[in-house]
């Protein structure tokens, strides 16, 4: 593996991380596709709409989150991901998940 696939890497497993973060921030650990993505961006992370839509699939998969489809007026069907247990023990560091940063002692 190269430094490019290394870096590749690394940044998925940290914009991965940051979803997680964010999602445990919010009142209902809830968020749509849009958000997530800006909150991507915001990082410096900026990815295609579809790309944020793999790594919902990939954290899903992996136990992190629920995803559903939501119906949003004027912008069609949309992703909406929920945090799960498992995510918030990886972010609060009682637990691991692989494929995902781990969060920063504070």
């Amino acid at each position: 593996m190269g430094f490019t696939q290394d870096m590749g890497d690394a940044l998925t497993g940290d914009a991965r991380l940051a979803i997680l973060a964010e999602l445990a921030q919010q009142r209902d650990e809830t968020l749509n596709v849009l958000s997530i993505t800006r909150l991507v961006d915001a990082l410096g992370i900026r990815r295609s709409r579809e790309w944020i839509d793999t790594q919902l699939g990939k954290l899903e998969e992996l136990g992190a989150i629920e995803l559903r489809q939501s119906e949003i007026a004027g912008l069609g069907t949309v992703s909406v991901a929920t945090l799960t247990a498992a995510g918030r023990d990886h972010v609060e560091r009682r637990s691991t998940i692989a494929g995902v940063s781990a969060p920063r002692v504070r």
